[in-house]
């Protein structure tokens, strides 16, 4: 009964307490956008996307991001209970699920968040990874939606890891930050087997390239 309770309130306190402190954070930064345009339509109201990132990126992006109207799909599991609660935080709703069937439910949640005109937002590699290796999931909803992805990553002058799969990044206040956006992936409907790993390795290919461009300009070959 104690650790439900104290469950409860570390889940309303911690991820509040999070993005607060982010929101003070990052304002300190610098930032600069790359290809802005694969994202002004989008910033204009004018078009509805799938946004596409790797995991490690989550906590600047949901910064990032924030004013944006969008649902966010989490993994189902305890930590992502908490990830679930800072996305709310930034503003965001979310949709629960992964590898099972919360992640068929979730997904059928973001199908129909798409067609009732909002944008969702996907973690590419998944909530367990392997890092940087693009999963299937969005690629699917594209093509079911007829939605584009739009791939986008960040890299930082000085940043913090966390000591996880995917080494989550956190930028340290007052860096540089550079952001950015890659052309819009477009996926045709009704693919099946070789299609949806064709254009699963090809986002994992743009979005990795997007990697090396941004952690490059910082003189790094990763975080």
């Amino acid at each position: 009964m104690k650790s439900g309770l104290a469950r409860k309130i570390s889940l309303a306190v911690i991820p509040f307490c999070v993005a607060w402190l982010m929101r003070m954070w990052f304002f300190t930064c610098r930032v600069k956008v790359y290809n802005p345009e694969h994202f002004k339509e989008v910033g204009e109201g004018k078009k509805i996307i799938i946004a596409s990132f790797w995991h490690y990126t989550i906590i600047y992006v949901f910064y990032f991001l924030r004013k944006y109207r969008a649902t966010v799909m989490v993994s189902a599991s305890d930590d992502g209970d908490y990830i679930a609660a800072l996305a709310r935080n930034f503003g965001f709703s979310t949709a629960r699920g992964s590898s099972n069937r919360k992640g068929v439910a979730a997904l059928k949640k973001l199908l129909g968040i798409i067609r009732s005109g909002e944008n969702c937002a996907m973690v590419a590699d998944g909530s367990q990874g392997p890092p940087r290796i693009a999963q299937a999931g969005a690629i699917l909803l594209a093509s079911r939606t007829g939605v584009p992805l739009v791939p986008m990553t960040w890299a930082a002058s000085s940043y913090f890891t966390i000591h996880s799969w995917d080494k989550t990044a956190i930028p340290r206040p007052f860096s540089r930050i550079d952001y950015y956006f890659g052309e819009l992936l477009y996926v045709p409907a009704g693919i099946r087997g070789d299609e949806i790993e064709r254009y699963r390795r090809l986002l994992e290919e743009r979005l990795n390239t997007l990697y090396e461009k941004a952690w490059t300009g910082f003189g790094r070959v990763e975080h």
